[in-house]
């Protein structure tokens, strides 16, 4: 499913009539009667629903959904805002087709406000047909006014495309509508997966207008990824096959402080399918780790060692993963810069990616595969960044970082992105604040390391494990924990029954 953002989307209505021949009207038509088919699915007919139209597109959807409502007999109120005259284009044409069906529509430029909201009092239902994509600047009077009156009301907010007030593409807010429940058409808009805006949206559902895949193509690669995408990515093991098969790793980590994030990364690996691992820990935690994972082969070392004392292409790993609880010494910071030397898919996480802001030159030199993956703070450190500005440009700040440095970024968070070094961008949509608890990127570590060892492509071996990492919290939720009690452990504790479920 591609995301797009406003321009893009702009772009596509425009190919759809211009090459394909799908006309503005057609495509409204077909926006309208999609989402007034999702709203009767939600109403049991005795409510009461008001549907509010601005000028624009969004306005004109809001004319063919009051229209196909009221036709099936649902009592429907509908608030035309704007002055009559300022409805233009195919808007204009959908309330012309609206009003010659035989209905009508209450102006708020003629009643008022105070009309307007004691007609809100008694609506048990808001669609919200307002603004849509086309806002550029802050909500402005009467907008402004309209917004604070229906977040107000107790009545079910509903949006269509988008919650009026809100940038299509992301970024801060300073008044919007807030939904319930947003109905996209056709795609969702960047800003329904990036902070603050995504708060605004309520349930996303999106809805096809119509518009063929063949408009999207010259687009950027930016899509979700879907439980069907997981489960024909995730691998099928042959009859044939052996431990050798599914991957050699090793993962790099600990220390005195630390001693349970490599076991935790250790464990998620082997539970997620890696055919023999190798952790490799300091000599003063090794009988620790050794002692709570029966089925790795330990590495102990000392500050004075190297771990790879072999030439680089002796190197007995298919993938190595390193960071996880490493500390952050100068010892710590030169395995990272050693592990930077090896010509083998590289993991970097956790204390990995706090020593690799001096190293992000040797980046470039990488042939390897490399895949960092930081949250939020992390990445605003690598860019010497605020966490806010992180948070309100990390689609486009993803790509960028990847496409510079050639690696493939996973930025973890809610909506964990997942980006390549070509730039393509693949959303995740599963996972809960739950998650927020020290461990849980140590576990998505040890996902990765196996998937990458199991996977033919590795923005598939990414995508899945962070959508698998998302369900093991959003199953937890569901079945047996609150959001508060879930513990890193716990999540894989339930991966074979996520991997039974999504494989083939």
């Amino acid at each position: 499913m591609q995301v797009v953002t406003r321009d893009e989307m702009y772009a596509v209505d425009r190919y759809a009539g211009e090459e394909i021949g799908l006309t503005g009207l057609l495509l409204m038509e077909n926006a309208g009667q999609a989402a007034a088919k999702k709203i009767m699915e939600r109403l049991t007919g005795s409510e009461q629903l008001a549907v509010l139209i601005g000028t624009g597109n969004n306005g004109g959807d809001g004319f063919v959904l009051a229209r196909v409502l009221k036709s099936m007999g649902y009592g429907v109120d509908v608030w035309l805002i704007p002055e009559k005259n300022k409805i233009k284009e195919d808007a204009k044409k959908a309330m012309i087709i609206y009003e010659r069906s035989g209905f009508s529509y209450r102006s708020y430029h003629q009643e008022g406000h105070e009309c307007f909201l004691s007609s809100l009092a008694n609506t048990e239902v808001i669609v919200d047909a307002l603004l849509g994509i086309g806002l550029k600047e802050s909500v402005r009077s009467p907008y402004a006014n309209i917004i604070d009156a229906v977040n107000s009301q107790s009545a079910f907010i509903l949006s269509i495309d988008l919650p009026s007030g809100v940038p299509a593409d992301g970024g801060p807010v300073s008044l919007a509508i807030q939904a319930d429940e947003t109905i996209t058409l056709q795609c969702p808009k960047v800003g329904a997966y990036t902070f603050p805006s995504a708060d605004y949206y309520g349930k996303l559902t999106v809805v096809d207008i119509g518009i063929p895949p063949k408009a999207f193509q010259q687009l950027p690669v930016r899509k979700v990824w879907q439980v069907m995408d997981v489960k024909t990515a995730l691998p099928v093991r042959k009859p044939s096959s052996h431990k050798g098969t599914y991957g050699k790793g090793l993962v790099v980590g600990g220390s005195l402080s630390m001693p349970g994030a490599p076991i935790m990364t250790a464990k998620a690996a082997l539970r997620s399918g890696s055919g023999l691992l190798t952790v490799a820990v300091p000599e003063e935690i090794h009988s620790i780790a050794a002692s709570h994972i029966s089925e790795a082969m330990f590495t102990p070392f000392s500050n004075q060692t190297s771990l790879f004392q072999k030439p680089d292409e002796q190197i007995p790993y298919d993938t190595i993963a390193i960071g996880p609880g490493l500390g952050r010494d100068s010892y710590a910071e030169g395995r990272v810069r050693e592990a930077l030397t090896l010509s083998v898919p590289l993991v970097i996480d956790a204390d990995g990616l706090f020593h690799l802001k001096t190293m992000l030159p040797l980046l470039k030199k990488r042939q390897a595969p490399t895949i960092l993956t930081p949250h939020s703070g992390e990445m605003a450190r690598l860019l010497e960044w605020s966490v806010e500005e992180v948070e309100h440009n990390r689609i486009q700040l993803s790509k960028q970082f990847a496409k510079e440095y050639g690696l493939y970024l996973v930025l973890k968070g809610p909506y964990t992105i997942v980006t390549t070094p070509t730039g393509s961008q693949f959303i995740n949509t599963t996972g809960n604040a739950a998650l927020a608890k020290g461990g849980s990127g140590d576990v998505l570590t040890g996902m990765i390391l196996a998937f990458l060892m199991q996977h033919k492509v590795i923005q598939e071996a990414l995508s899945n494990a962070v959508y698998l990492h998302g369900a093991a919290a959003d199953y937890l939720v569901k079945t047996s924990h609150s959001k508060l009690d879930v513990l890193a452990s716990d999540l894989i504790e339930v991966l074979p029954i996520l991997l039974k479920k999504y494989t083939r």
